[in-house]
This record gives C-alpha cells, sequence and structure tokens, in this order.
C-alpha cells in the first residue's frame, strides 16, 4: 500500500564566495516554480550590491524577492497557500533565523537557504552550524583557487590589495573588488592565532 510521506524539511547551500550558493538556490527555484509551486523568497536588506530587492547571482542570475531586515519579518509574507521558502545569504541573519527555519519546516514547508559556511577569518559563521546540524540536506559547494587553481573553500578578503586583518569587522558586504575564493594553503588572514604543534600533543 503507497504511503504519502508528510512535506516539511530544510535545505542548506553553503560554501566560499564565487561558489555558486545562489546560483544553485536560484536553479532550484526556478524548477519549483516550473511545478507551480507557491514560493516565497527572502534575503536580507544589508544585501543591495547588484539590486535592491531581487536575489542575484554573482554570474547574472535573478529572481524576485523580499528584501527584509530580520528574520521575524518573513512572517509578513506567509500564509497557508505558500509551499517554499527560500533565503539566500542567511549568515546575516541572527539566531531566530535557524528558529524560524526549524518550524517552517515542521509546518510541512520545503525551507532553502544559501550562505557562507566560514566568515572571511576561516571561521564558522554565525548561525550556519546550528544551521547544518537542524538541515536535512546540506550541500557544499567548491570554487577556484584565484592563486593556485585548486578547489576553493575559503573567503579571501582584500583591503587595499593586502588581506585583511583577524580584528577586522565581521560583516562588510562586497564582491570581487574585496574578496577572493582561497583554497586552504592560500587563505590568508594576518594576526589570525595559530595553533602551535607542541599544544598538539
Amino acid at each position: 500500500m503507497y504511503q504519502h510521506y508528510k512535506e516539511g524539511w530544510i535545505e542548506v547551500i553553503s560554501g566560499c564566495m564565487f561558489a555558486g550558493k545562489t546560483e544553485e538556490l536560484i536553479r532550484r527555484i526556478k524548477v519549483l516554480q516550473y511545478a507551480k509551486k507557491k514560493i516565497v523568497v527572502f534575503k536580507p536588506a544589508i544585501d543591495n550590491r547588484y539590486d535592491e530587492q531581487m536575489v542575484v547571482s554573482h554570474a547574472g542570475t535573478k529572481v524576485d524577492s523580499f528584501a527584509i531586515r530580520r528574520a521575524h519579518d518573513i512572517f509578513k509574507y506567509m500564509d497557508d497557500s505558500v509551499e517554499v521558502v527560500a533565503i539566500d545569504e542567511v549568515q546575516f541573519f541572527d539566531d531566530e533565523v535557524v528558529d524560524i527555519c526549524e518550524y517552517l519546516a515542521d509546518q510541512g514547508k520545503r525551507v532553502m537557504v544559501a550562505g557562507l559556511d566560514m566568515d572571511f577569518r576561516g571561521v564558522p559563521f554565525g548561525i550556519m552550524p546550528r544551521l547544518f546540524t537542524m538541515a536535512e540536506f546540506v550541500t557544499k559547494l567548491t570554487a577556484v583557487c584565484t592563486k593556485c587553481g585548486a578547489p576553493a573553500t575559503r573567503t579571501q578578503r582584500l583591503v587595499n590589495g593586502h588581506p585583511a586583518s583577524y580584528d577586522d569587522p565581521i560583516i562588510m558586504v562586497g564582491a570581487a573588488e574585496k574578496y577572493e575564493a582561497r583554497c586552504r594553503h592560500c587563505h590568508e588572514v594576518i594576526g589570525k592565532p595559530q595553533l602551535v604543534k607542541h599544544n598538539l600533543k
């Protein structure tokens, strides 16, 4: 006998900058739009690099969205007919966004989020570890290191062409003029604390 499963789960798309996270999120959105699913898309208002309102990938793909200042504003645009909720640059929101994603998934919504897994220092970015833990599906994308061509998993911040300092502000919205994709070995952060080998014994 056929048994219908319950709808509602969380999908996370993560990786460094220029790995194609937003592109992948938009691809999934468009597939679901073709399937006539009712979708609402959100992004943090702070991310106005390419457009004040639309979610836009570095490659220029775009989709309509609501630019919100705090995660709780999601509820202003929700009703029972919504089947899918998509959030880009989710790392810019506070802890409440995780609880909201959990609530929406429990209510039968498919929740798709995209965000940086690490900040420019190579440290887990804000709420992302919690989202990884709560999600049913996690996709980690890589870019190409701009220095050596290896798989890039880290975001290099440059200030006047030089690596940023570990003590610089975490959030500094930008694109190619301030950031590059780097591999583990080419990633540089001035003043980053280092493990000393004898401490690992």
